[in-house]
């Protein structure tokens, strides 16, 4: 690949420049034998909407973050290690194209380039970097992967219930386990998921049955056996239910930025084949 810009000045020089322009705000990302292999643009789709997000790929992980001035200031970084990720190709929509999702047992998300070459380049030095961190590792590819966030645009009611039509007044939440899009009825419950946080989490009505008998299940297992009487009691028997607003907060880093996303072009200038926005060093 490009193991020979190891410990090299414009290395360095190439990472210096990233840490600068995230400020004290950002993790320092230079580390013996840690290499920049590409940058660019890509537009990430958000719980509100999709938003300019820059890209930084480095041998053992991926970093991005929010625009303020490109080239110059970002903030809100986000480092993903390269040896948790999975990729998976998705089909054009009406609003987007050459659309990817990135997997992880934290996050999943789905971006989108501005050409197919983008996209490619993208996919290949990815899955390439991920492919030698593993065996540089020993580490086994990552089964288990945290469900995307549909779009709050996605649907006007509940994915649960069908009934409850959301409004200015009646908000959208979204269900942790299973990503989709719920009335607060339907997500009264909270439930432990070690992977994403070690704090109980919002999840919908369905997906804490589910989890509740697998929990009881597994400690049925471990003593031998369970009674009538806790297979009665699923219903708030893992963390209980929540009435009303305890603070848990359903926006995600992305969208807690406000609509300001800097000087970002339209989307035609995005998707105009004669403009790159991405760039991978050799």
């Amino acid at each position: 690949m490009v193991d020979h810009l190891v410990n090299t000045e414009i290395n360095s020089q190439r990472i210096a420049a990233v840490e600068n322009c995230f400020g004290a705000s950002g993790q320092p990302l230079a580390l013996p034998g840690r290499v920049l292999l590409g940058e660019g643009v890509l537009t990430k789709e958000c719980r509100k909407k999709a938003k300019p997000r820059i890209f930084f790929l480095f041998n053992d992980i991926l970093v991005y973050g929010s625009i303020v001035l490109s080239k110059r200031k970002y903030r809100s970084q986000h480092i993903i290690p390269l040896e948790e990720v999975t990729l998976e190709l998705l089909p054009d929509t009406l609003e987007a194209k050459n659309r990817w999702m990135i997997k992880t047992a934290k996050k999943s998300f789905v971006v989108s380039a501005a050409s197919p070459t983008e996209r490619q380049e993208w996919l290949s030095h990815i899955e390439e970097c991920v492919r030698r961190q593993l065996l540089a590792t020993g580490h086994q590819p990552t089964t288990e992967h945290a469900a995307p966030w549909i779009p709050d645009k996605a649907t006007d009611i509940c994915m649960r219930c069908t009934q409850t039509r959301f409004s200015a007044l009646t908000r959208r939440h979204h269900c942790r386990k299973c990503g989709f899009v719920v009335c607060a009825e339907c997500s009264r419950e909270r439930f432990l998921l070690p992977r994403l946080s070690p704090k109980p989490q919002r999840v919908c009505s369905l997906c804490y049955r589910e989890l509740a008998a697998q929990k009881l299940q597994e400690e049925a297992e471990e003593q031998g056996g369970v009674s009538p009487q806790q297979l009665a009691h699923l219903g708030g028997a893992f963390y209980g239910a929540s009435s009303g607003d305890d603070g848990d907060d359903d926006d995600s880093d992305d969208d807690k930025e406000g609509s300001r996303d800097g000087d970002w072009p339209s989307r035609v200038q995005f998707y105009a084949s004669s403009v790159s926005w991405s760039a991978f060093h050799s």
